[in-house]
This record gives structure tokens, sequence and C-alpha cells, in this order.
């Protein structure tokens, strides 16, 4: 996986995907000393980032096996709506498995989108069971993140920010599988001049934190968290592992009380409508990173989140809170 391979998915993708913006941000600024861009995949098709990946996984796939009409996948939500999305696009059907708390909007969306929904206790049965299908049945299988199309398709939201504003040094992204990061940290490092690349990672689920100390992918338990869509172990031998380990400079760990904040911050000074996973690197960047003086870009990466859950959130401080 190079940066080339990126820019390829770039181009396959380009007919589909939505060149999201990239605002600067006073408040964050302000809270970081750093000079701060926010990139909104709140605004990209279905909601997330997650369109590029699955989008750019089906087309390679379609290129390669023009006869494949199904594909099975896991899912917190975000890639299973993605990949719904793009199977209807490409005449595809999708099977997903996935965890019966994640988010009623996403499991609805993902049904609205014609795909078969099959919910399971946690992220982890979803993942063993779709697997297990593929393998019985020897339909596709396309993981969120444990994919080198997926992970260049994610990596274009990189390739994007450097073009739009070329002053950024550093990158802060939201951490689950890895996906995201991994291609982020792909285009990152490939410059005359390497960017610099932080991770965050929530407190409930540490699977990347752990298992860098340990030096190889371990087991971690996984807590509720707002950030639904980030939590839940990796897959045995995940690519997205050593990625990490190799191009990322850095992993914090995000509390559950700061994500709130930032998804509060996100509303209240730029009017963004987020989920949590979608707040954490915001939420990273409040705790404290030392970006003082860097300028840096801040992926929002979703905005698919209940609306009765996202009105406690941003209401439960009361209008004059600090965030």
């Amino acid at each position: 996986m190079n940066r080339q391979a990126i820019e390829r998915a770039s181009e396959r993708l380009r007919p589909y995907i939505t060149r999201t913006p990239l605002v600067g941000s006073a408040w964050l600024s302000n809270a970081s000393g750093a000079n701060v861009w926010l990139k909104l995949e709140t605004a990209q098709v279905t909601g997330s980032f997650k369109a590029r990946g699955a989008m750019h996984a089906l087309l390679a796939l379609k290129e390669r096996a023009p006869e494949v009409d199904l594909v099975v996948a896991a899912s917190a939500g975000n890639h299973g709506q993605a990949l719904a999305w793009a199977g209807g696009k490409l005449g595809v059907r999708v099977r997903v498995y996935g965890p019966s708390f994640a988010a009623s909007k996403k499991r609805a969306r993902i049904r609205a989108l014609g795909a078969e929904m099959i919910e399971t206790a946690t992220y982890e049965d979803a993942e063993a069971r779709a697997t297990d299908d593929a393998a019985r049945t020897g339909v596709p299988y396309i993981s969120p993140y444990n994919n080198d199309d997926v992970i260049a398709g994610q990596g274009t939201v990189a390739l994007e920010m450097c073009d739009q504003e070329p002053a950024i040094d550093t990158f802060v992204v939201a951490v689950g599988g890895g996906g995201l990061i991994s291609g982020c940290a792909i285009v990152a490092k490939d410059r005359v001049t390497p960017l610099g690349v932080l991770g965050a990672e929530v407190e409930a689920s540490p699977v990347f934190t752990s298992s860098l100390a340990a030096g190889e992918i371990t087991t971690v338990t996984v807590r509720t968290t707002l950030a639904d869509a980030l939590a839940g172990n990796l897959e045995a031998g995940s690519r997205t592992f050593p990625l990490v380990r190799h191009l990322v400079d850095g992993m914090a760990l995000v509390a559950e009380e700061s994500i709130e904040a930032a998804m509060r911050g996100l509303f209240r000074h730029h009017e963004v409508i987020t989920e949590g996973a979608g707040a954490v690197a915001t939420a990273a960047v409040l705790q404290g990173l030392g970006l003082a003086k860097r300028n840096v870009g801040v992926i929002v990466c979703g905005q698919n989140v209940d609306a009765d859950a996202f009105a406690r959130i941003v209401e439960a401080a009361g209008p004059t809170a600090a965030t």
C-alpha cells in the first residue's frame, strides 16, 4: 500500500464521492494554541467517511470479478450504510451483520438502502458471524478496515485536506479499526516533508493503545461508549496494526466527557451535528495534544446520531457551558 494506490482510489471515486468542506476553527485554535481546520466528513455521502472506503472496495472488486453480485460485512453502522449505498449504485447486494445496540438511525438506514441487516449481541459477534458466512458461502467479505481497497479509499480524505490547505502539518484522526488513520498516515508520510499523524482512541475501547504497548494485537474489554462506531477489538492479523505502529506518531485516549464536550462545541461553534465517533478527534484536541503553533487538520468523521440522543448531549450542560 502506498500513496499512488490512494491517488488511484481518488480517481476511481471522483464520480461518486463528495469533496467535503475544510473549515477553519477559531474555537479549537484558541483552545489548543494551534491553527486548526476541520474536515467535515459529516457532509459526505451517507453521513460519514466510510462511503469512500466502501465504494472503492466495491469498485475494485467489480474490476477484478465482474460477476460478483453479493458481499457480506460486519459493521457498527456507518460501514454498513456506506456499503449498502455503494452496492445500490453498482448492482451488488449487501448482507450486514451488526450489533443491536448500534444507533437505531444507522440500522434503519442500512435496511432502507436495500441491504439485509442481521443483528448480533456485540461487534465481535458480528465480525465472527460475517467472516463465517463468507467462509461458508464463498461470498466476498468486505471488512470495514482490514482491506487494502478500503484503506486506500479512506486515505483520500488526507489527499483532499493537503490540497485544500497545504499549510497543514499534522492530522488528528479518530481510531476504531484503524482504516482511516492508516490511509491518512500513508499520505502523510509519503511526502518530501512528512506530516505528523496523531490518533484519538476512546478510553472505553483502547485496543490500539493496548496493542501498541504490547507490540502485538491484543484483546481488550470493550465498555459502553458514545463513540459506538469506534468500539470493538481488531480482527486477528489486521493489516492496520503494522501500519499504525510504523506510521502514526502518537495515540491519545479520549474520555467520555470529552466526547460530549466536543459534540456540544462542534454544534455551538460550527453548527455541525456529529455522532460520538465523529467528535473523538476534536475531543482529543480539547483534552490537549501539545499542538501549539502547529497547523492541524482534524477529521470530523461522521454525523449519524439518533436525534434524541444528540439533543440530550447538546442540552445537558446548559446554554452557557464553556465548550
